[in-house]
């Protein structure tokens, strides 16, 4: 598991960066030819975590409803994100890790239920899970390196 957790850490890196290099006005444009943008991607990503590892644990997740129901799988942007959610999505990214670290390590997940994900990835453990949740996190990654090249 340390090597998911590793992963983990050095894709969210890397998101984080995004968060640094860009404007706000970037972080928000939706290119030509796309649905979302780069924000949303972030948002995103952080609300499937949860979904995948807690939710799926029957665990209470670490974020509000609200930010699950802004970026959940299949929403597209509403709006402009303001800097003060782009700076909330900024600590999550780490935040989230630490603590689902420190709760594996606790042994706090005990229950694990079945799932199909929306892409028919059959996950049927927790370990599943955070490997599906790397999977994930790289595909978005990849449409953010796309998304990037217009805005």
């Amino acid at each position: 598991m340390e090597t998911t957790f590793k992963i983990w850490e050095t894709s969210r890196k890397r998101y984080s960066e995004y968060l640094d290099k860009y404007s706000l006005e970037q972080l928000n444009k939706i290119p030509n030819g796309f649905n979302n943008n780069l924000v949303w991607n972030i948002g995103h990503i952080i609300v499937a975590q949860q979904a995948l590892i807690y939710k799926s644990s029957e665990l209470p997740w670490h974020i509000s409803d609200e930010l699950f129901d802004l970026y959940k799988s299949g929403t597209k942007p509403t709006g402009n994100t303001t800097q003060e959610e782009v700076d909330n999505l900024k600590v999550l990214l780490t935040s989230l890790i630490e603590k689902t670290r420190k709760d594996f390590h606790d042994g706090v997940f005990i229950t694990f239920n079945e799932r199909t994900t929306g892409t028919g990835f059959h996950l049927g453990s927790l370990t599943e899970a955070f490997e599906f949740n790397n999977y994930h996190e790289a595909l978005h990654l990849g449409f953010m390196m796309n998304i990037r090249k217009f805005v």
